[in-house]
């Protein structure tokens, strides 16, 4: 991901701008983009500050979040439950769906694991 630019940088555009520049003209000159200008001068005029917001990070998962509690159950009755079975009960139970993939990372935050154990026993003629 990039990195935002500098406090500076926005600081020196949003000034041109309030200094008599458009801020097409003040982008121009810092050479960077029309609309982060745009975006920065009007951040400076409702917020009164120009610093970057946070980027990044995990949006989407508090909805599956609010199936805790029924995921987390489901498991600890059947702890070798697949993750395709989970998927279609919250379906049925709760109208509710969710990807693989979305249940794998729920599964995964918590750091909640099934290992296979092997179905057969070790060979006992082999090497040891």
């Amino acid at each position: 991901m990039a990195k935002a630019l500098s406090v500076d940088l926005r600081l020196r555009v949003v000034d041109a701008i309030g200094g008599g520049l458009t801020r097409r003209q003040a982008a121009v000159r810092f050479g960077v983009s029309a609309s982060s200008a745009i975006r920065w001068a009007m951040q400076a005029a409702s917020l009164g500050d120009v610093t970057p917001k946070k980027q990044g990070g995990d949006r989407r998962s508090k909805r599956i979040e609010g199936h805790a509690a029924f995921i987390l159950e489901a498991v600890a009755r059947q702890p070798d439950v697949t993750l395709a079975e989970l998927q279609a009960r919250l379906v049925e139970e709760h109208g509710a769906r969710f990807g693989i993939g979305t249940l794998w990372r729920f599964f995964d935050r918590r750091r909640i694991t099934f290992k296979k154990r092997p179905r057969t026993p070790p060979n006992k003629s082999g090497a040891m």
